[in-house]
């Protein structure tokens, strides 16, 4: 029902974006006129009519033209009339659905110069780096053109080349590094370490890759925390002495295993344990479960790769090494040992965000694909945004053959081999899909014995995909790709004429970026050579049929099968696609391959004659669908538990943002005094009478917070007439407080003495922002601890995300509440000593710039410097100011890193557990022992 509404607001979409296209039209006579500086000059005009209150819509249609013209002027390339709809549809917050080879990426520079007027920052959002930096160079030479700032964020960029690429008017980069990025910036201990400057407006090109297929694992930066690498390796030694089916059984389809109790039996037998799943034992299960999950679940050189003695994640979706990212919960050590490689630590989680969530952070969102019809109820729902299926620029004329069925994996390579070769004979270019790196290079042998020549793009080769698809599309050219590696660059009958021009460019030590001048000159002249050199190929090809796509496997989701196809027929040109496959494919595995195999062994057909059957394909799609479905459910699940958090992160990153500002935070300290004061009498004081209250005990405690300058005993009054009873809670606390009050004056002023004036707000501000981050990573472990086990709140007939969400409250507040103890008590009770402040030595301005160094100089010493000079020196808080652990960075891939951190204390693990058992193992036996963590005295006591 959703999608039929959602079709229905498509065609009223799409009429009033062909209205916008059509008003540009209008305009093009006029731009066309003006000069190369007239051009430029209509950007300051822009920004001037906006600052003026003229909103974005309203200049749309001028500034599209604008810049249709500087990108002919510029890349001898003019935006068709759909790319013009497509940039408007971006522009209103839609996906545009584009096909391969319509120009998703010159329609973006139409909305991102739009936006780029108003002066908040737009960031294009790409798959990978090599894209960043290619569209920022390619694409950029338009907006500089236009007199706009063009930055781009790569991975091994400084924090101070990330702030200034922020600050430009358009800045490109990854989902990984924008999501980094705003991590990092909740984790800055200063706001000259900040580098975004917010989230106005995001173009997100691939979308359906980065909303919904990475949309399940979120982004993590993660630190070291300890191992048990020797149960690991013990595990995996037991794993392959257990039988399937007989110790354990597999679910390919949920991708879970399960454990029999032949197979309980069996560990025990050989660990020498008496019960596997007694509390001080069952930190082995998991253990066990993992062990027996790359087993079976984990295959070498789909699912990963062995490097260097280095297990490295493969992309499910587009096949490349997936450098930095770890599998989660002890499975990637699992895989390690599996592989007779270093087992290398577990890691604790410092921060984290879903990509949903992330991408929901922007004021405007919008992407771009060539395949997300599919998932446009999940792109509603999740992120609000329409998508608006954009006409092509000419007819498609592809022609889609039915699917090939063998009976045999063996007779279906046979038949790819044989066809491809045909193919190649008569000159046709040829794009082969395959689903692992294992089964391209399987194919590239099988044509080395043929004789055929070709190319591999897949994980191990991808720093040359690019290269590899831009003459894919020549006479004879075959490629052998997995998956949909190698998007971004189109597949052009005879050549990509525009890559070939930049590389010849670049070998001649040419750059869009260093030598723009130069660059420009010798594009102008080069283009129009490598033009009329792949045109005389291209008809050649046309000649021969166009790209033929052979997939050799059905993918888990339609839209990587649609994708694959769309590599073929783009702008009009003639082309074909047909996939080869068998039973012994894993969709065909996991669906209904029972009954196909069934009905092939009716029909008594030899194992090298295909069929093609209605039933088989209405098979397939429905397989697809049902995984689909699942995947949405999980992706779902995935945000009702982060939403959770989310609402936690928002307070926790708002409350540091504000003492980052510098904002005066002694009454804040005061009240967190007054707080924790008030609860330790409250609880002290709730039960019985006057004569009842143990006020040792309570002065005991309020000794360990801060100096008690008064002694219970003369509080009490001692007139012979009096007794106890006379004091009253409200006077116990009225002193109290008084006092801490009296004790934090008396700490100010010795911290004055020490490091001079403004030395306690330095401390306050220390304090605050390390326990805020240590309770916080305390907090992260701990609702991931708690996750981990509310599913089996559904035995007890009770929801396990009401549950997860109530409980979630409880502990935050909890947090809170010992975040506030924590802090009073180093606040009262860190050792100190005064540094000197780091000097830096001034920088001349550049020329030109000197009128705005001094302005700024100015401004700043009204401001922060004069905060500095009433503190020249800095102050060491001991156990405070530490240096950060080294950290790591987990993206979303298949699966994503997660959190196991390390705590204080004696480090000796309960019984049954490894000594060199992560926290999380240790916590779960000792908890099970009753030796579980406590709340803290705030909570305790009340």
């Amino acid at each position: 029902m959703l999608s039929k509404l959602l079709r229905l607001g498509e065609g009223r979409m799409l009429k009033r974006l062909k209205r916008v296209s059509d008003y540009v039209n209008t305009l093009s006579d006029e731009i066309e006129k003006l000069t190369d500086a007239e051009l430029r000059a209509k950007t300051d005009e822009f920004k001037k009519r906006h600052a003026d209150g003229e909103s974005l819509d309203d200049l749309l249609p001028e500034a599209f033209a604008v810049a249709r013209e500087a990108a002919w002027r510029v890349l001898d390339q003019r935006p068709f009339d759909v790319q013009l709809m497509g940039g408007a549809a971006l522009h209103f917050g839609n996906v545009a659905e584009m096909k391969t080879g319509e120009g998703k990426t010159l329609t973006s520079v139409l909305p991102a110069y739009l936006n780029g007027i108003g002066g908040k920052g737009v960031h294009i959002v790409t798959v990978n780096d090599y894209l960043a930096k290619r569209d920022s160079e390619w694409m950029g030479r338009v907006h500089r053109f236009l007199g706009l700032d063009v930055g781009v964020i790569l991975a091994q960029m400084t924090p101070d080349e990330r702030r200034v690429a922020y600050n430009a008017d358009i800045t490109y980069g990854t989902n990984n590094e924008f999501g980094f990025d705003y991590l990092r910036d909740n984790m800055a201990h200063s706001l000259d370490d900040l580098v975004q400057r917010g989230h106005n407006f995001a173009i997100v090109d691939e979308v359906d890759s980065i909303l919904i297929d990475e949309a399940r694992t979120p982004l993590i930066i993660s630190g070291p925390a300890d191992g048990a690498s020797n149960w690991y390796t013990e595990f995996a030694r037991l794993a392959p002495l257990m039988e399937k089916d007989t110790h354990y059984e597999v679910d390919l389809r949920k991708r879970t295993v399960g454990v029999h109790e032949l197979g309980v039996e069996f560990v025990e037998d050989q660990l020498g344990i008496d019960n596997l799943y007694e509390a001080a034992n069952s930190p082995l299960v998991s253990y066990l479960n993992n062990a027996l999950k790359a087993k079976e679940l984990f295959n070498r050189d789909k699912d990963y790769i062995v490097r260097d003695g280095e297990v490295l994640i493969v992309d499910e979706f587009t096949g490349r090494v997936l450098y930095g990212r770890r599998y989660n919960e002890g499975m990637h050590q699992a895989i390690e040992a599996k592989e007779h490689v270093e087992i290398k630590a577990e890691n604790q989680t410092l921060a984290t965000i879903t990509l949903q969530n992330y991408f929901r952070l922007y004021d405007k969102l919008a992407g771009m694909t060539g395949t997300a019809q599919t998932e446009a109820a999940e792109l509603h729902e999740i992120y609000k945004l329409g998508v608006v299926p954009i006409p092509t620029n000419k007819p498609m004329i592809r022609a889609d053959q039915s699917d090939l069925i063998y009976k045999t994996e063996e007779a279906k390579y046979i038949a790819v081999v044989d066809d491809v070769v045909e193919r190649y004979e008569k000159g046709q270019p040829v794009l082969i899909g395959t689903t692992s790196v294992e089964r391209s290079e399987y194919l590239s042998r099988q044509f080395q014995k043929r004789r055929v020549p070709h190319n591999v793009l897949n994980a191990k080769f991808h720093e040359q995909e690019a290269t590899i698809v831009a003459v894919a599309g020549r006479r004879g050219g075959i490629t052998v790709a997995t998956n949909m590696a190698g998007r971004g660059t189109d597949i052009v009958l005879g050549g990509n004429a525009d890559f070939l021009t930049d590389l010849r460019l670049r070998e001649r030590g040419l750059d869009p970026v260093e030598t723009p001048d130069e660059y420009d000159a010798a594009w102008h002249e080069e283009l129009p050579k490598v033009k009329e050199e792949v045109s005389a190929e291209a008809a050649e090809v046309i000649e021969a049929g166009g790209l033929y796509v052979l997939g050799t496997e059905r993918h888990e989701s339609r839209r990587i099968d649609n994708q694959l196809r769309g590599r073929s027929g783009r702008q009009g040109d003639p082309g074909e696609s047909r996939f080869y496959l068998s039973l012994g494919d894993e969709l065909m595995r996991r669906f209904n391959g029972a009954a196909l195999e069934a009905m092939l062994n009716r029909l008594n057909l030899p194992d090298d004659v295909p069929i093609e059957a209605k039933m088989v394909t209405r098979a397939i799609k429905s397989a697809q669908t049902q995984v689909e479905q699942q995947n949405f459910e999980v992706r779902k699940n995935v945000l009702k538990y982060d939403e959770v958090m989310n609402q936690q992160r928002k307070v926790i990153y708002a409350e540091r943002r504000r003492i980052l500002e510098g904002e005066n935070l002694k009454e804040q300290a005061l009240d967190m005094v007054r707080d924790v004061v008030t609860a330790y009498v409250n609880g002290a004081t709730a039960e019985g009478y006057a004569e009842d209250w143990d006020l040792e005990a309570l002065w005991t405690a309020l000794k360990t917070l801060y100096p008690v300058g008064i002694d219970h005993a003369t509080l009490t009054h001692h007139d012979a007439d009096s007794d106890r009873d006379d004091l009253t809670r409200e006077e116990l606390l009225e002193e109290l407080l008084k006092d801490a009050e009296n004790a934090y004056a008396t700490r100010e002023a010795e911290l004055e003495e020490i490091a001079g004036e403004g030395a306690m707000r330095q401390l306050e501000r220390n304090v605050l922002l390390n326990v805020i981050d240590r309770k916080w990573r305390e907090h992260l472990y701990e609702m991931d601890y708690l996750k981990e086990g509310i599913g089996l709140r559904a035995m007890a007939q009770r929801d396990p995300l009401v549950e997860y969400q109530r409980e979630g409250y409880d502990m935050f507040t909890a947090m809170l509440d010992g975040m506030k103890e924590e802090s009073v008590g180093f606040l009262f009770n860190v050792t100190v000593e005064a540094v000197p402040s780091p000097q830096v030595a001034p920088v001349e301005a550049p020329e030109g710039l000197e009128e705005f160094a001094t302005a700024a100089a100015a401004q700043q010493g009204s401001t922060a410097t004069a905060v500095r000079e009433d503190a020249p020196t800095q102050l060491r808080a001991k156990g405070i100011d530490n240096e950060a652990p080294a950290m790591t960075y987990s993206g979303p891939s298949e699966d994503g890193t997660a959190a196991v951190q390390r705590n204080g204390g004696d480090g000796k693990a309960p019984a049954g557990v490894p000594g060199g058992a992560s926290r999380r193992e240790r916590r779960a036996a000792a908890r099970q022992q009753g030796r579980g963590a406590k709340p803290p005295k705030s909570v305790k006591r009340r």
